[in-house]
Formats: C-alpha cells, sequence, structure tokens
C-alpha cells in the first residue's frame, strides 16, 4: 500500500484523477482539461496498473492528518505532496513531513516529496523549496529513502517521474 498525504488543498486528489487518465490512455501524456475535484475530506482508494504491478494508493486528507499513523502499518511507500504556490503552508507542511518521517512503522519506507502546482505564476523554484524544508538535512538524517519532485497536478508536467519512482519503489 502507497500513502497519499499533504494538507487540504495541495492536489492530491487531483494527481489521482490524472493517473486514472494515463491507464485508460495507456500511458500518453496529453491529459486534456484537468477533471473538477474537491478537497478530500476522508480516504480514498486508487489501485493503479505499473506495467505488471498493481498497486493500492490511499489517499488522506489534510484534514484527517491527525489519524494518519493508524494507516501507516500496511505502507511501503509514501508520497508527501506540498503545495509550491502557498508560502504560509510551507512550515506547517514541514512540520507534517517530519512528523511522517519519525513515525515508526514507516522508518523503511520509500518516500516521494512533490512540490506540486508548478504551474502557476507565483510559486516558488524548487532551489527555494528545498532550501524552506531544508530537504537536504532531512534527506541526509532521515532513515528512508528519499526522492523530491516537482509536479503539476492540473497540467500533468511531472506525472511521469511520479508513476516512474512508484514502479520502481513498490514491491511485488
Amino acid at each position: 500500500m502507497c500513502l497519499l498525504l499533504g494538507a487540504t488543498g495541495v492536489g492530491k486528489t487531483l494527481l489521482m484523477k490524472h493517473y486514472s487518465q494515463l491507464s485508460v490512455r495507456d500511458g500518453t501524456t496529453d491529459l486534456g482539461e484537468p477533471p473538477v475535484t474537491l478537497p478530500t475530506v476522508g480516504t480514498n482508494l486508487t489501485d493503479l496498473t505499473l506495467k505488471r504491478k498493481r498497486v493500492t494508493v490511499r489517499e488522506l486528507g489534510g484534514c484527517m492528518s491527525p489519524i494518519w499513523p493508524s494507516y501507516y502499518t500496511d505502507c511501503s511507500s509514501v508520497i508527501f505532496m506540498v503545495d509550491s504556490a502557498n508560502t504560509t503552508q510551507i512550515s506547517s507542511s514541514c512540520i507534517q513531513l517530519l512528523s511522517v518521517l519519525s513515525a515508526e512503522p514507516l522508518h523503511t519506507a520509500s518516500v516521494l516529496v512533490i512540490f506540486n502546482k508548478r504551474d502557476l505564476p507565483c510559486t516558488m523554484s524548487l532551489v527555494e523549496m528545498m532550501s524552506l524544508f531544508r530537504m537536504d538535512d532531512i534527506i541526509a538524517s532521515a532513515t528512508q529513502p528519499i526522492t523530491t519532485v516537482e509536479l503539476s497536478a492540473r497540467s500533468g508536467q511531472g506525472l511521469q517521474e511520479v508513476l516512474g519512482w512508484l514502479d520502481s519503489t513498490l514491491t511485488d
């Protein structure tokens, strides 16, 4: 199982809807118009088929962060999304990420940190985001392998990198 976590409004649902479109369109990158989404209030399950692997992604709403730990036990990987256009949310997202990384059941889980909303004009650069998060320090001190990716869940830019990460990190 893979967990998809992040604050409310970072684009988790849009990302999962694009995954579904990609699987329907056999991996083409022309996603057309972005689907209409609403913030995740509870949990959504999405089954993905990547090459020959099948994985279930559990998307948990940002408002559910107090109970995220109850889902860590069966988790082999974590995708943590950050809104790179929302500067007021950066510090709380960093604290949430540190909390996720320090959870005992996730000490061996592979982690992908996605800096989303790259398509917006007010977004911070990846260098700025990595600096604000102190990602180099986090990566150096974490027990988990951590990868970072820039993404636009709206346009699909970076989606192939996310799919490639999922395919390479998940076991059969």
